[in-house]
């Protein structure tokens, strides 16, 4: 494993960290398999966000015993709402999910306290105002609660404000072969460099949609700078089939990257993310992809679900997940598949049970797009423009009325 230093912190991350959001819907057993093999192969670098009681009791079992062996991260501001992801300013809530986290991961302190999910210069001076939830993080830092303070964001202008305020050690921030031409991107990179800040580099794989076989695909809007480029998402037509050699590769082949995190819910995943450690050049080699991605915009979800919470309750992020996949189906098909056969087992092929499991997943969602009120509260969190109401109707019209 390649270790790089984390800006002025001086620490030595591997190259390849671990994002582990996705990991955190897995049963226990697979993320303590995840977990401990991520170490095993010289993963030291762990990005932990979840804030619900059950995920970071199952993650805290895996890092039960190896707490000196890994470097952790939190999210100040990250909260759990109503059984639904939300972000938060006030410092008490989010000093309480905090110590709640040492308390389930039985640590201490954490390596990296990041202010979580900033994405504009009002949330930025609310952030930094006196008693706000900067001066928490460095109440927590006096405390020996954490070591080093870190920001968190989807906005080039904004996360550059924060590089050059010196007030953060380290920076989080979307870096992909999708967000290539993102106004901002690389001058935010070199002002990492100047000031020593230690970068970060979240969603690798543009929330998977870079791996997807197609080759016309659409950009992923958790694209920075998204306020120089409203309007309809990009269309994309690769000429290659990118592997995650091959988008690990541009990453770290970046400006003042200190490592990346990967998202991985499985063993196989894991698996194929280390495989860059031992890639031949040729393996690694992204040009024949690279002319596709010379302009981006913004609009397309990367379920990531920082418009929640939803009043309603509904999970956004994966009911846009199973839209988008429905959509690359054959919807007519599919949906009789299910009305003739709900169970879905018998004899099939897996790939057609999988697809068939689509309604069934669908429809064992706690609270539908059908219910949707059209409050617009997503539209005004999504850090990347995309039109949640529109999207909401098309999950209606795909999963509950189906074609005309």
């Amino acid at each position: 494993m390649e270790y790089r230093k984390l800006g002025r912190t001086g620490l030595d991350v591997s190259a390849i960290g671990l994002g582990t959001e996705y990991l955190m819907e897995q049963p226990q057993d697979t993320v303590l398999a995840v977990v401990h093999k991520a170490i095993a192969q010289g993963i030291n670098y762990f990005d932990l966000v979840g804030p619900d009681p059950a995920s970071r009791d199952t993650m805290g079992a895996a890092f039960a015993g190896r707490r000196e062996q890994v470097l952790l991260t939190a999210h100040l501001g990250c909260i759990e709402r109503g059984g639904q992801y939300a972000v938060t300013r006030d410092p008490q809530v989010s000093e309480d999910f905090f110590l709640d986290y040492l308390r389930r991961y039985s640590t201490d302190y954490v390596d990296v306290l990041f202010l979580h999910n900033n994405n504009s210069r009002e949330d930025w001076e609310r952030l930094t105002e006196p008693r706000g939830l900067l001066d928490l993080a460095r109440r927590l830092q006096q405390e020996g609660k954490a070591h080093f303070i870190g920001l968190s964001g989807h906005n080039a202008a904004v996360a550059l404000q924060a590089v050059e305020s010196g007030y953060i050690d380290v920076l989080m921030f979307p870096v992909s072969l999708a967000s290539h031409a993102v106004p901002g991107r690389g001058g935010l990179q070199d002002a990492c460099v100047a000031h020593n800040v230690g970068l970060v580099a979240m969603k690798p794989y543009a929330g998977g949609n870079l791996l997807r076989k197609e080759h016309i695909i659409y950009a992923e809007p958790y694209q920075m700078g998204r306020t120089q480029m409203r309007g309809a998402p990009t269309r994309f037509e690769k000429a290659v089939t990118l592997t995650p050699v091959q988008c690990l590769s541009y990453v770290l082949s970046q400006v003042g990257i200190s490592t990346t995190v990967p998202g991985c819910k499985n063993l196989n995943e894991l698996a194929e993310a280390l495989a860059y450690r031992h890639a031949s050049e040729e393996e690694k080699d992204f040009s024949a992809a690279f002319p596709a991605f010379k302009d981006s915009t913004s609009g397309q979800c990367v379920y990531c679900n920082h418009c929640l919470p939803c009043p309603l309750e509904i999970d956004i992020g994966k009911t846009l997940s199973l839209l988008d996949e429905a959509q690359r189906q054959s919807t007519n098909a599919l949906r009789a598949d299910y009305e003739a056969d709900p169970v879905g087992h018998g004899a099939r092929p897996l790939s057609r049970r999988s697809l068939t499991e689509l309604w069934a997943d669908y429809d064992g969602l706690p609270a539908n797009a059908a219910d949707c009120v059209e409050c617009g509260d997503c539209v005004e969190r999504c850090p990347f423009e995309v039109d949640v109401i529109a999207m909401m109707r098309e999950a209606v019209q795909v999963f509950e009325v189906g074609p005309a």
